[in-house]
């Protein structure tokens, strides 16, 4: 079946145990936008909040599933470890150290992630997140951060990095990636986390900081608890709902389960899982956030699919006012 390479990473999604502290860390420390205020459509209790660049392009999303009542998240292997967030430069890495240590964010020194620099630091819930430079990265393009950010859009977050999982198996793994998913296996490099590790490098698309899977390969570790802090899943980018019909019958014909075709209404998507577990899902490029809210009233209402419309009265009942005022 002739379908067109994936274009990267399309949005990463967490879990929270506080959707407020999560909007004021999220807004008012790392600058990004609440692009969409939410439900999880699975659990209509639950607020699902989505950050990104000025407008929630595909490729900036980083959103967050509330659950109040979430433990703590106990890390090991088969699970998402890292993600890694994009800005300008290098200088710009010099700028977000000093932010970071002005916040009381605890964090890394600036070192080197393969070929580019980059800074590991943590949010509130001890989610390992980590900045990287697009200084001569090249590839896949990414967004524009908000003008209303309180980061200079200079070194604003332009989106999401390389994700990086932690897996038990490589084998199955990279199989599924380069052999059903068309990702191209990259030179490795070795990082300093928990001890020293080689990282495995998979690219789809135009490639760059967009576009890769990073993998680090520890059968020793027990498997990840997941709580708050935790990482539920990666998306990866299809142009439309056409070629998404194309990588469900691909799924099928390799006898892949998947969750078949699903509607989120801002773009449509498929799941699945690779051989360790981790959960990915193929989403569309559109249609966007702005069906529902003009451009300039992003995020600022609890927007609801029309499927949702009817039970606006009984959801708002359920969930906790966010306040998204600005301090």
């Amino acid at each position: 079946m002739n379908l067109k390479p994936l274009k990267g990473q399309h949005h990463v999604s967490a879990i929270t145990a506080n959707a407020q502290k999560n909007y004021e860390f999220y807004t008012n420390t790392l600058g990004m936008r609440l692009v969409k205020k939410t439900v999880n459509q699975d659990d209509t209790s639950m607020y699902h909040l989505f950050y990104a660049d000025e407008r929630g392009n595909p490729g900036t999303d980083l959103t967050f599933f509330e659950i109040p009542n979430a433990g703590r998240t106990y890390r090991g292997t088969d699970s998402i470890t890292c993600t890694f967030l994009r800005v300008p430069t290098d200088d710009s890495l010099l700028y977000w150290k000093k932010r970071l240590e002005d916040h009381g964010v605890s964090h890394e020194d600036i070192r080197k992630g393969g070929t580019r620099m980059v800074l590991f630091f943590e949010d509130f819930e001890g989610q390992l997140l980590a900045l990287i430079s697009d200084q001569g990265n090249g590839g896949v393009k990414g967004g524009s951060p908000w003008a209303r950010s309180p980061v200079p859009q200079e070194h604003g977050i332009i989106g999401l990095g390389p994700v990086m999982l932690t897996v038990s198996d490589l084998g199955p793994t990279e199989e599924m990636l380069t052999e059903v998913m068309g990702f191209r296996k990259k030179g490795p490099y070795t990082l300093e986390v928990n001890g020293e590790n080689t990282v495995h490098v998979y690219e789809t698309g135009e490639g760059g900081n967009g576009a890769e899977i990073h993998i680090i390969e520890r059968p020793d570790l027990a498997q990840q608890r997941p709580g708050r802090g935790s990482v539920h899943h990666v998306a990866f980018r299809v142009e439309d709902e056409e070629e998404l019909r194309r990588w469900i019958q691909k799924l099928k014909e390799q006898r892949i389960a998947s969750s078949g075709f699903v509607e989120r209404y801002y773009f449509k998507s498929l799941y699945f899982r690779e051989p360790n577990g981790i959960l990915f899902e193929l989403a569309t490029d559109g249609p966007g956030f702005e069906g529902d809210e003009p451009f300039e009233h992003l995020g600022e209402k609890l927007a609801l699919p029309p499927y949702f419309e009817g039970q606006r009265e009984q959801i708002e009942a359920r969930i906790k006012p966010l306040n998204t005022k600005s301090p």
